[in-house]
């Protein structure tokens, strides 16, 4: 994600300079009655006008292409993580333990604490370990939901009968918030995601918790 807005910024100072320059010829024009002949037909103007778009293209088309490669690659995995979307919760399964498996509802409002995050809080939040390559399988048992967590820049569509998967690398300790993203029936809107990134010696403490519960 960090990446992603990187990209973002990069393209916004390029489109904010061919912004202004353009912008700055209009307001040029509307005031300046004045011709120059040999402007009216230029070989090496025309040439410069056909090449200058193109170079620019170049700056934006690298690093979006590096990006797209980036958010393909595969690092081998620290952990892994089972996702499964239902109508209409999430459940999760780790596949490097045994046993180890949960449903995660939304929390109802009627029974949220008051640090509680209305419509987004779980009963059950996903846990995984920071400065570790996670890798998660998506899939769903019903209808076409979209797993997705915009603060990590993941977005995976969960279909039936199909496993997606995807990889990310969290760097920072934190709850990271999301929803499904694809409409999935009546209560779509009630099905949020939450992350909680934790150092790797809490998340074995939690991983022990749970396996003894």
């Amino acid at each position: 994600m960090e990446q992603l807005i990187f990209f973002h910024d990069h393209t916004m100072v390029v489109l904010i300079l061919i912004v202004t320059f353009v912008g700055y010829i209009m307001f040029y024009l509307f005031f300046n009655f004045l011709v120059n002949r040999y402007l009216l037909e230029s070989q090496e103007v025309e040439i410069i006008w056909t090449i200058l778009p193109a170079i620019i293209l170049i700056f934006i088309a690298f690093p979006s292409l590096r990006l797209l490669y980036l958010l393909d690659e595969i690092n081998n995995p620290s952990i892994t993580l089972k996702t499964i979307g239902h109508q209409w919760y999430w459940s999760y399964e780790y596949s490097d333990f045994l046993d180890l498996e949960f449903d995660s509802y939304m929390v109802g409002t009627a029974d949220l604490s008051e640090s509680g995050f209305r419509l987004l809080d779980v009963d059950n939040r996903v846990v995984l370990p920071m400065n570790s390559q996670v890798r998660m399988l998506v899939s769903a048992v019903d209808v076409i939901h979209s797993w997705t967590v915009p603060a990590l820049g993941m977005k995976a569509d969960a279909i039936p009968g199909r496993l997606n998967q995807i990889s990310f690398f969290i760097n920072r300790p934190g709850l990271f918030f999301g929803q499904c993203s694809e409409i999935c029936g009546a209560n779509h809107s009630f099905m949020p995601i939450v992350v909680e990134s934790v150092s790797v010696n809490s998340f074995l403490d939690w991983v022990s918790s749970c396996l003894k519960s």
